[in-house]
Protein backbone atom coordinates (compact mmCIF):
# COMPACT_ATOMS: atom_id res chain seq x y z
CA UNK A 1 0.00 0.00 0.00
CA UNK A 2 1.42 3.32 -1.26
CA UNK A 3 2.08 6.35 0.96
CA UNK A 4 -1.06 8.02 -1.05
CA UNK A 5 -3.67 5.10 0.09
CA UNK A 6 -4.72 4.17 3.53
CA UNK A 7 -7.69 1.81 2.96
CA UNK A 8 -7.53 -1.27 2.27
CA UNK A 9 -9.95 -3.51 -0.18
CA UNK A 10 -11.79 -4.99 2.31
CA UNK A 11 -12.17 -1.19 4.15
CA UNK A 12 -13.19 0.13 0.87
CA UNK A 13 -15.87 -2.23 0.25
CA UNK A 14 -17.57 -2.00 3.39
CA UNK A 15 -18.76 1.87 2.26
CA UNK A 16 -18.19 1.89 -1.87
CA UNK A 17 -21.52 1.52 -1.78
CA UNK A 18 -22.75 4.19 0.43
CA UNK A 19 -21.00 6.75 -1.17
CA UNK A 20 -22.52 9.74 -3.55
CA UNK A 21 -21.77 8.48 -7.62
CA UNK A 22 -21.85 12.31 -8.82
CA UNK A 23 -21.02 16.10 -8.01
CA UNK A 24 -24.67 16.70 -7.98
CA UNK A 25 -24.29 18.36 -10.95
CA UNK A 26 -25.51 16.70 -14.38
CA UNK A 27 -23.48 14.81 -16.48
CA UNK A 28 -20.34 15.13 -13.90
CA UNK A 29 -19.21 12.26 -12.41
CA UNK A 30 -15.96 11.13 -10.50
CA UNK A 31 -13.61 9.73 -12.38
CA UNK A 32 -12.62 7.27 -9.48
CA UNK A 33 -14.53 7.95 -6.09
CA UNK A 34 -12.32 5.75 -4.33
CA UNK A 35 -9.45 8.21 -5.13
CA UNK A 36 -11.31 11.50 -3.58
CA UNK A 37 -11.84 9.88 -0.41
CA UNK A 38 -8.09 8.97 0.12
CA UNK A 39 -7.10 12.75 -1.34
CA UNK A 40 -9.58 14.11 1.43
CA UNK A 41 -7.82 10.96 3.57
CA UNK A 42 -4.39 12.59 2.91
CA UNK A 43 -4.84 15.54 3.06
CA UNK A 44 -6.27 15.19 7.11
CA UNK A 45 -3.67 12.96 7.69
CA UNK A 46 -0.42 15.53 6.62
CA UNK A 47 -2.60 18.98 8.32
CA UNK A 48 -1.77 20.44 4.30
CA UNK A 49 -3.30 23.35 2.41
CA UNK A 50 -5.86 21.92 -0.14
CA UNK A 51 -4.36 23.51 -3.07
CA UNK A 52 -1.43 21.28 -2.04
CA UNK A 53 -2.63 18.29 -2.50
CA UNK A 54 -0.17 15.91 -4.50
CA UNK A 55 -0.91 15.84 -8.34
CA UNK A 56 -1.80 12.07 -8.00
CA UNK A 57 -5.02 12.61 -6.62
CA UNK A 58 -5.87 15.10 -9.55
CA UNK A 59 -7.40 18.87 -9.33
CA UNK A 60 -7.60 19.95 -6.00
CA UNK A 61 -11.24 21.68 -6.72
CA UNK A 62 -12.54 18.59 -7.17
CA UNK A 63 -11.69 17.03 -3.98
CA UNK A 64 -12.92 20.03 -2.21
CA UNK A 65 -15.57 19.54 -3.22
CA UNK A 66 -16.14 15.91 -2.76
CA UNK A 67 -15.85 16.85 0.89
CA UNK A 68 -17.69 19.78 1.02
CA UNK A 69 -20.73 18.00 -0.48
CA UNK A 70 -20.35 15.25 2.09
CA UNK A 71 -19.64 17.23 4.81
CA UNK A 72 -22.64 19.26 4.04
CA UNK A 73 -25.79 17.06 3.37
CA UNK A 74 -24.28 14.21 6.34
CA UNK A 75 -23.03 11.30 4.10
CA UNK A 76 -20.40 10.73 6.53
CA UNK A 77 -22.65 10.26 9.27
CA UNK A 78 -24.77 7.81 7.53
CA UNK A 79 -22.24 5.58 6.69
CA UNK A 80 -21.22 6.03 10.54
CA UNK A 81 -24.33 4.89 11.23
CA UNK A 82 -25.05 1.91 8.81
CA UNK A 83 -20.99 0.42 9.47
CA UNK A 84 -22.36 0.83 13.89
CA UNK A 85 -25.45 -0.72 13.02
CA UNK A 86 -23.75 -3.89 11.26
CA UNK A 87 -21.33 -3.90 14.19
CA UNK A 88 -24.01 -4.24 16.39
CA UNK A 89 -25.37 -7.09 15.01
CA UNK A 90 -21.80 -8.60 14.86
CA UNK A 91 -21.22 -8.04 18.36
CA UNK A 92 -18.70 -5.71 18.22
CA UNK A 93 -19.92 -2.96 19.90
CA UNK A 94 -19.28 -3.02 23.86
CA UNK A 95 -22.29 -0.74 25.26
CA UNK A 96 -20.32 0.37 28.73
CA UNK A 97 -19.43 3.53 26.58
CA UNK A 98 -16.62 6.60 27.94
CA UNK A 99 -17.26 10.46 27.22
CA UNK A 100 -14.89 13.05 26.86
CA UNK A 101 -13.44 15.71 25.24
CA UNK A 102 -10.32 17.34 23.23
CA UNK A 103 -8.66 20.57 22.40
CA UNK A 104 -7.88 21.21 18.92
CA UNK A 105 -5.99 24.72 18.17
CA UNK A 106 -7.41 26.70 15.83
CA UNK A 107 -5.22 27.68 12.53
CA UNK A 108 -5.21 31.42 11.85
CA UNK A 109 -6.15 30.80 8.32
CA UNK A 110 -9.58 28.77 10.38
CA UNK A 111 -10.36 32.02 11.97
CA UNK A 112 -10.18 34.72 9.64
CA UNK A 113 -14.25 34.87 9.36
CA UNK A 114 -16.47 36.87 10.68
CA UNK A 115 -17.82 35.19 14.06
CA UNK A 116 -21.12 35.71 16.47
CA UNK A 117 -19.25 35.42 19.87
CA UNK A 118 -21.80 33.73 22.53
CA UNK A 119 -24.17 32.49 20.12
CA UNK A 120 -25.76 28.72 20.78
CA UNK A 121 -24.88 26.18 18.61
CA UNK A 122 -27.60 23.55 17.38
CA UNK A 123 -26.74 20.91 18.90
CA UNK A 124 -30.40 18.72 17.65
CA UNK A 125 -28.63 19.63 14.07
CA UNK A 126 -24.55 19.10 13.87
CA UNK A 127 -25.13 19.31 9.88
CA UNK A 128 -26.50 23.06 11.07
CA UNK A 129 -23.18 25.71 11.20
CA UNK A 130 -23.49 27.64 13.99
CA UNK A 131 -22.94 31.13 13.99
CA UNK A 132 -19.63 30.97 16.08
CA UNK A 133 -18.23 28.25 13.72
CA UNK A 134 -17.38 26.01 16.90
CA UNK A 135 -14.23 28.55 17.40
CA UNK A 136 -14.01 30.48 21.15
CA UNK A 137 -10.92 31.66 22.94
CA UNK A 138 -10.08 29.34 26.03
CA UNK A 139 -6.98 29.36 27.79
CA UNK A 140 -5.01 28.46 25.04
CA UNK A 141 -6.56 31.21 22.55
CA UNK A 142 -8.56 30.14 19.87
CA UNK A 143 -9.36 27.11 19.73
CA UNK A 144 -12.07 23.82 19.41
CA UNK A 145 -13.10 21.35 21.12
CA UNK A 146 -14.49 18.04 19.78
CA UNK A 147 -16.93 16.07 21.90
CA UNK A 148 -17.25 12.01 21.52
CA UNK A 149 -19.39 9.16 23.28
CA UNK A 150 -16.67 6.28 22.52
CA UNK A 151 -17.78 2.14 23.26
CA UNK A 152 -15.94 -0.16 25.27
CA UNK A 153 -13.36 -0.18 22.46
CA UNK A 154 -12.29 3.17 22.22
CA UNK A 155 -14.56 3.26 19.02
CA UNK A 156 -16.51 6.57 18.27
CA UNK A 157 -20.42 6.57 18.25
CA UNK A 158 -21.09 10.38 18.51
CA UNK A 159 -19.28 13.10 17.81
CA UNK A 160 -20.43 17.09 18.33
CA UNK A 161 -18.26 20.47 17.90
CA UNK A 162 -18.38 23.38 19.90
CA UNK A 163 -15.99 26.40 20.89
CA UNK A 164 -12.93 25.83 23.15
CA UNK A 165 -14.09 27.26 26.21
CA UNK A 166 -17.28 25.21 26.39
CA UNK A 167 -17.56 22.94 29.48
CA UNK A 168 -17.97 19.21 29.14
CA UNK A 169 -20.66 18.58 31.77
CA UNK A 170 -23.33 20.35 29.75
CA UNK A 171 -22.69 18.45 26.51
CA UNK A 172 -23.37 15.28 27.85
CA UNK A 173 -27.04 15.45 27.54
CA UNK A 174 -26.67 16.94 23.40
CA UNK A 175 -24.03 13.63 23.14
CA UNK A 176 -26.90 11.21 24.59
CA UNK A 177 -29.63 12.48 22.43
CA UNK A 178 -27.52 11.97 19.42
CA UNK A 179 -27.07 8.02 20.37
CA UNK A 180 -28.50 6.00 18.10
CA UNK A 181 -27.39 2.43 16.45
CA UNK A 182 -30.05 1.01 14.46
CA UNK A 183 -31.49 -2.52 14.30
CA UNK A 184 -32.28 -5.25 12.07
CA UNK A 185 -35.58 -5.59 14.22
CA UNK A 186 -36.51 -3.36 16.81
CA UNK A 187 -36.26 0.45 17.67
CA UNK A 188 -32.71 1.89 17.43
CA UNK A 189 -30.65 1.71 20.68
CA UNK A 190 -30.08 4.49 22.60
CA UNK A 191 -29.25 3.11 26.12
CA UNK A 192 -26.04 2.21 26.64
CA UNK A 193 -24.92 -0.10 29.86
CA UNK A 194 -22.80 1.80 31.45
CA UNK A 195 -21.12 5.43 30.83
CA UNK A 196 -17.70 6.21 32.00
CA UNK A 197 -16.66 9.97 32.69
CA UNK A 198 -14.08 11.82 35.12
CA UNK A 199 -15.26 14.31 37.32
CA UNK A 200 -16.37 16.89 34.48
CA UNK A 201 -19.33 15.02 34.14
CA UNK A 202 -20.39 14.90 37.98
CA UNK A 203 -23.67 16.60 38.52
CA UNK A 204 -26.56 16.20 39.59
CA UNK A 205 -28.26 16.58 36.33
CA UNK A 206 -26.23 14.05 34.81
CA UNK A 207 -26.31 11.67 37.40
CA UNK A 208 -30.30 11.89 37.71
CA UNK A 209 -30.55 11.29 33.60
CA UNK A 210 -28.68 7.97 33.81
CA UNK A 211 -30.61 6.98 37.11
CA UNK A 212 -33.47 7.46 35.14
CA UNK A 213 -32.46 5.36 32.63
CA UNK A 214 -31.09 2.74 34.66
CA UNK A 215 -27.59 3.35 33.25
CA UNK A 216 -24.79 2.53 35.07
CA UNK A 217 -22.68 6.10 36.15
CA UNK A 218 -18.86 5.07 36.58
CA UNK A 219 -17.94 9.27 37.38
CA UNK A 220 -15.99 9.65 40.23
CA UNK A 221 -17.18 12.82 42.95
CA UNK A 222 -15.12 15.66 42.80
CA UNK A 223 -13.63 16.78 46.56
CA UNK A 224 -16.11 20.12 46.57
CA UNK A 225 -19.39 18.24 45.97
CA UNK A 226 -18.03 15.43 48.83
CA UNK A 227 -17.80 18.26 51.38
CA UNK A 228 -21.09 20.00 50.18
CA UNK A 229 -23.01 16.71 50.66
CA UNK A 230 -21.59 16.03 54.37
CA UNK A 231 -22.08 19.35 55.08
CA UNK A 232 -25.58 18.78 54.77
CA UNK A 233 -25.61 16.01 56.93
CA UNK A 234 -29.04 13.43 55.91
CA UNK A 235 -30.14 16.14 53.89
CA UNK A 236 -27.01 15.65 51.40
CA UNK A 237 -28.22 12.90 50.15
CA UNK A 238 -26.24 8.88 49.85
CA UNK A 239 -22.15 8.67 48.71
CA UNK A 240 -21.91 8.20 45.43
CA UNK A 241 -21.19 5.27 44.49
CA UNK A 242 -17.91 4.46 41.81
CA UNK A 243 -16.51 1.21 40.30
CA UNK A 244 -13.29 1.66 40.08
CA UNK A 245 -12.11 -0.89 38.51
CA UNK A 246 -14.12 -0.09 35.77
CA UNK A 247 -13.31 3.52 35.86
CA UNK A 248 -9.96 2.34 34.66
CA UNK A 249 -11.16 1.24 31.80
CA UNK A 250 -12.07 5.39 30.69
CA UNK A 251 -8.72 5.30 29.23
CA UNK A 252 -9.90 4.07 26.00
CA UNK A 253 -11.28 7.54 25.13
CA UNK A 254 -8.16 9.00 26.10
CA UNK A 255 -6.05 6.86 23.50
CA UNK A 256 -8.73 6.99 21.15
CA UNK A 257 -7.91 10.99 20.68
CA UNK A 258 -4.01 9.62 20.56
CA UNK A 259 -5.08 7.95 17.23
CA UNK A 260 -7.23 10.78 16.33
CA UNK A 261 -4.50 13.52 16.94
CA UNK A 262 -2.29 11.18 14.22
CA UNK A 263 -4.11 13.16 11.48
CA UNK A 264 -2.67 16.81 11.98
CA UNK A 265 -5.36 18.31 10.10
CA UNK A 266 -7.82 17.00 12.99
CA UNK A 267 -5.00 17.89 15.65
CA UNK A 268 -4.56 21.51 14.53
CA UNK A 269 -8.26 23.07 12.89
CA UNK A 270 -7.38 24.90 9.66
CA UNK A 271 -10.86 24.32 8.66
CA UNK A 272 -13.11 27.48 8.94
CA UNK A 273 -16.48 26.49 9.23
CA UNK A 274 -17.35 23.99 12.19
CA UNK A 275 -19.25 21.69 10.01
CA UNK A 276 -16.59 20.60 7.86
CA UNK A 277 -14.06 20.45 10.08
CA UNK A 278 -16.57 17.76 12.54
CA UNK A 279 -16.80 15.77 8.70
CA UNK A 280 -12.99 15.35 8.68
CA UNK A 281 -13.41 13.79 12.53
CA UNK A 282 -16.69 11.70 11.52
CA UNK A 283 -14.12 10.23 8.48
CA UNK A 284 -11.55 8.67 10.74
CA UNK A 285 -14.12 7.42 12.79
CA UNK A 286 -15.73 5.65 9.76
CA UNK A 287 -11.89 4.54 8.93
CA UNK A 288 -11.95 3.26 12.47
CA UNK A 289 -14.87 1.15 12.21
CA UNK A 290 -14.39 -0.11 9.14
CA UNK A 291 -10.83 -1.28 10.37
CA UNK A 292 -12.42 -3.02 12.94
CA UNK A 293 -15.11 -4.74 10.83
CA UNK A 294 -12.44 -5.83 7.77
CA UNK A 295 -10.26 -7.35 11.22
CA UNK A 296 -13.68 -9.69 11.65
CA UNK A 297 -13.38 -13.19 10.42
Amino acid sequence: MSRFQMLSDAQWSLIEGMLPRTTGRPGRRFSNARLMVEAIVYRYRCGIAWRDLPEVFGPWQTVWTWHHRMATDGTWDKVLAKLTAAADAAGLIDWSLSVDSTIARAHQHATNTTRTTGAESNYTNPLIEPPDHGIGRSRGGLSTKIHQLVDGNGLPLVTLITPGQAGDSPMFLPLMAQLRVARDIGRPRTRPDAIRGDKAYSSRAIRGHLRARSIKAVIPEPDDQKGHRKRRGSHGGRPVGLDAADYRNRNVIERHYCHTKQWRGLATRFDKHAVIYRAAVVLNAVIAWTRALSDTP
